[in-house]
């Protein structure tokens, strides 16, 4: 069988913003797309949805590599308790700026850490509280023109020109609203058996 310290790490996402988030860890990784059906439940919550698909992830891609260790993640914005997702196009992010504008939005970072060799299984979930300014539809159009974050959830380019949409950031794991939350992540991680430091390309 082979050992924790030889598994191979993989991502099971197609992100950009999570593959340069996870390359701040200088660990050699693959990334395999999950096929996961990210359509919420009827009444299903964002936390829930965020913890769900984060975990269908993370399986999905153990089952194609049994021996990896396999990080899942997923992020659902939360206005008043209604799910807010990746707007696709120009028209919904408009949309999900206004509505969001002047308001505390709760962006739901789930993750998940799988090895199906070990039987290894862990979830968490980073919250972070973000204040939007109220925002006048000129600032949503250029941010848009500037930004198209539209394979953002809820629009919020916090790593780039969105930070300027913001009053405020409340959380404690600075790379969760990004898309992975590397403190949990790496925290898990070590708990599956990798050591960090100690594995480099």
């Amino acid at each position: 069988m082979q050992s924790t310290s030889q598994r191979k790490l993989v991502l099971g996402s197609t992100s950009v913003y999570r593959r340069e988030l996870l390359e701040r860890l200088h660990l050699p990784f693959s990334v395999t797309a999950p096929c996961v059906d990210e359509t919420p439940a009827p009444g299903e919550t964002p936390v829930a949805l965020a913890q769900r698909l984060a975990l269908a992830k993370a399986r999905a891609v153990a089952q194609q590599h049994p021996d990896a260790i396999v990080i899942g993640s997923d992020q659902v914005a939360d206005l008043y308790g209604q799910p807010v997702g990746k707007p696709g196009n120009h028209e919904r992010a408009v949309a999900q700026l206004k509505a969001m504008r002047g308001q505390t939005v709760i962006f739901q970072t789930a993750v998940a850490v799988v090895c199906q060799a070990s039987a290894f299984v862990q979830e968490d979930l980073a919250v972070v509280k973000v204040k939007f300014r109220e925002l006048s539809d000129l600032e949503i159009e250029r941010y848009l023109q500037v930004e198209r974050p539209y394979d953002c959830a809820g629009s919020a380019k916090s790593e780039g020109l969105g930070i300027s949409l913001l009053d405020a950031i409340d959380n404690d794991d600075p790379t969760a609203l990004v898309g992975l939350p590397l403190i949990r992540t790496c925290r898990m991680l070590r708990a599956a058996g990798l050591d960090l430091l100690g594995t480099r390309e």
